[in-house]
């Protein structure tokens, strides 16, 4: 097994150790059919994990399960047992099988074709499936594998078609449960008590068993998702060998500036030096364009020291035909493949053969995440290497200085909020045409939905006849309902010359992604806005060759409209609540790609977007401010800002770009010097209510993580974001950490 030395690699700032662990095993259990126990002993199972023989006992009580326990411990089996054992005493049963990624389901299926159980009919029903396939998958298959979205827009609404699936299904399988967080979770709740109600109408009560990675509240995420109690299985029976845990920080290349060598260089030379070793490898990275950076680095780095293997490496992320996903897990399964660059689509729980290392090219955005990765290394007791290369980034360069606080840390709590009021009425619309609404519904949608309907009628989308509410609008209203985000309001981003169709961006992110002359990247690929259609939603682009990139301007205003949450942290006063936020794109910068230099400042003429969300406020009285003398404390404002939004999603499972933040000398509504931070996404998903209950830690933190950069003035790794609608200006580096040293010592 490959070792990193730090004496080799000076790069190297940390190394831990993860010990080895001997398994639990436990007996397969008598009441599992003989049928069942034989296919396992065919494929090498003679016993089961501890976990795994608790949940099938669960399930077999008839209870709700969730199981979260490591990557690579099996917890397939954990709700596979259970439904092979129902399919065996009778095959007119149906089970649903759930996956956040198509990826999911092909490894499922050969996993259960694997058992050769003629009794087991699955089936794949998602957006890959032929249209000429899908009448007799509907009507043969009885483990039937899709995706959230497919049961959203594309069973639930066609439910007269489903009968007899709905009227004999007998469990629901969530797997990767830990996905469904923030506005997506927000949605799959929606749709999970929807899916509820028709089974309801149907006569059927399936049980729920949800398998999900390593989180802080794993029970309370069940809940959530299903409103359903679930039985918490999460003692790991599994074994798992030796890990070595590599901490890798890019050399500084310009110490003034804090610039530091690209992440992507340098995970390719380790990802291309670790092949040439055999060392069977997967890289992770943040975007599709960083793992086609990767690979090709890599390519050309293997072509100068082994020119044998660029064969045997391959990059993996959304975009690709089905055809080519298949071959390439396929690769990596059978062997064919030394390495794979991926985006987290890989980090789920496909099976990918004995993999020996991973690379995770800049923090994924979760501890949990992070350590998912680490897990997709080392099978069964085998040692394995995990390494975590730092990018730029505020959140990586404090990991980097603070390796403990990575590897002591707990792992986050996934967030949602169903009743989201944008989102949910939505899926009561969906709800609604699958079936007229009526007060008892409330058991699945619980006590919002009254209100929530009355609205809806209001708006001429529900009409009352016969005691119940049924859908009124001549549209189909699944299909305004977007799962992965949080507005039906979108812009098309279509290319001007031939018309194909991009993407989609939320419209209220569109002023900032794709306003007139932003260069937009997609698979790799360099694209301009040329026009930006208001009325029509549409981003019109064209392919060009850049040497830069555009970051937008833009004004922000934050109106209290209700507190709901008061208490005294960190010598402030901080208040939790809903907040309406006015952001106004005002112009854009050009920015050269190589050194970041400011090439031109570009005015935009586009209307000022506002949106109700929810956020946490805080005026600083002097007692906190006192150190700072008055020509410095915006400036120390906006980098406290900055840096308490860099780290808050250590705390709540996100992403800098779903948080939106404001500060100020004086706010009209506090009276004083201020800062806002709030949740970009309308109605709010949670994000800043965790950061209200985690408050004085989030403060300690960001003063740790600013007070120790070396910079002299701040630089990305502290203060600076990438996404400063000010276009960080001011920032006052001695300003934040005095402000914060205050609050902390207070706190």
């Amino acid at each position: 097994m490959a070792r990193l030395s730090p004496e080799k690699y000076k790069q190297i700032v940390a190394v831990s150790h993860q010990a080895r662990r001997d398994g639990e095993l436990a007996d397969i259990p008598g009441s599992l059919a003989a049928s069942v126990r034989d296919a396992l002993t065919r494929t090498g199972i003679e016993q089961l994990y501890s976990h795994q023989a608790q949940a099938y006992e669960l399930a077999g009580a008839g209870r709700n399960v969730v199981v979260t326990t490591a990557s690579a411990s099996g917890k397939s089996l954990c709700f596979n047992l259970p439904v092979l054992n129902a399919l065996a005493a009778d095959d007119k049963s149906r089970a649903l099988y759930l996956y956040p990624t198509k990826a999911l389901t092909q490894d499922q299926i050969r996993k259960l074709q694997a058992l050769k159980l003629p009794f087991v009919r699955p089936g794949v029903y998602d957006g890959d499936t032929p249209s000429d396939h899908r009448p007799q998958i509907r009507r043969r298959s009885n483990i039937l594998l899709t995706n959230p979205d497919m049961l959203h827009v594309g069973i639930l609404p066609h439910r007269d078609s489903w009968q007899d699936f709905f009227f004999n299904l007998k469990y629901v399988v969530i797997d990767e449960a830990h996905t469904y967080r923030g506005v997506f979770g927000s949605h799959m709740a929606n749709v999970m008590r929807r899916l509820r109600r028709i089974c309801d109408i149907y006569g059927s009560k399936p049980q729920f068993l949800l398998t999900t990675a390593t989180i802080a509240n794993p029970s309370e995420l069940a809940a959530s998702l299903t409103g359903l109690d679930c039985e918490l299985v999460d003692r790991d029976g599994s074994p798992r060998g030796e890990r070595q845990i590599v901490f890798w920080n890019p050399p500084l290349v310009d110490e003034a500036l804090g610039l530091r060598r690209s992440v992507f260089t340098e995970a390719a030379t380790l990802f291309a030096d670790l092949l040439a070793r055999r060392t069977r490898t997967i890289v992770f990275t943040r975007t599709r364009k960083g793992t086609e950076l990767v690979y090709k680095y890599a390519a050309q780095r293997l072509e100068e020291i082994e020119p044998s293997l660029v064969k045997s490496i391959s990059p993996y992320r959304g975009g690709y035909t089905p055809g080519q996903r298949r071959e390439i897990e396929e690769g990596l399964f059978g062997g064919k493949l030394l390495g794979v660059v991926s985006t987290s689509a890989l980090e789920l729980g496909i099976d990918v053969g004995g993999i020996d290392a991973v690379i995770s090219a800049t923090f994924p955005g979760t501890v949990a995440s992070l350590k998912q990765q680490w897990g997709r290394a080392g099978r069964g007791a085998q040692p394995s290497l995990a390494v975590y290369i730092a990018g730029q980034d505020a959140l990586d360069q404090f990991f980097m200085a603070h390796p403990d606080e990575l590897l002591e840390r707990d792992v986050e709590s996934a967030i949602m909020d169903f009743q989201n009021e944008r989102i949910f009425a939505g899926h009561l619309g969906a709800a609604a045409f699958e079936a007229p609404l009526a007060p008892a519904d409330e058991k699945f949608f619980g006590p919002g939905m009254a209100s929530a309907v009355e609205a809806l009628e209001a708006r001429g989308k529900l009409r009352l006849q016969g005691g119940r509410y049924i859908w009124a609008s001549p549209d189909f209203p699944a299909a305004g309902v977007h799962l992965r985000s949080s507005s039906a309001d979108s812009f098309t981003i279509v290319v001007e010359d031939t018309g194909a169709v991009l993407g989609q961006v939320e419209a209220e992110r569109a002023f900032v992604f794709v306003h007139p002359g932003a260069i937009y990247l997609h698979l790799g690929e360099t694209w301009q806005v040329r026009h930006l259609d208001l009325d029509g939603r549409v981003a019109l682009v064209r392919s060009v060759l850049a040497d830069y990139y555009t970051q937008p301007k833009k004004e922000t205003m934050v109106e209290i409209e209700d507190r709901e949450l008061l208490r005294s942290a960190g010598g402030v006063e901080l208040s939790f609540g809903k907040v309406l936020a006015t952001e106004h794109v005002t112009a854009y910068q050009k920015k050269q790609l190589s050194d970041n230099r400011v090439l031109e400042i570009v005015n935009l003429e586009l209307p000022a977007q506002s949106f109700h969300t929810e956020g946490l406020w805080f005026a600083l009285p002097e007692a906190v401010t006192s150190a700072v003398s008055p020509p410095e404390l915006l400036g120390a404002l906006h980098a406290t800002e900055h840096g308490l939004i860099a780290l808050l999603p250590l705390f709540a499972m996100c992403d800098r770009w779903d948080i939106g933040g404001l500060s100020t000398e004086m706010h009209w509504q506090t009276g004083g010097a201020s800062i806002f931070v709030y949740d970009g996404h309308p109605g709010g998903i949670g994000i800043t209510r965790k950061g209200f209950a985690s408050f004085e830690e989030l403060v300690a933190s960001t003063h740790k993580l600013i007070s120790s950069c070396r910079c002299e003035k701040g630089c990305p790794s502290c203060i600076q974001s990438p996404k400063c609608g000010n276009l960080n200006e001011p920032l006052n580096k001695v300003g934040a950490s005095q402000i914060l040293g205050k609050m902390t010592d207070v706190g």
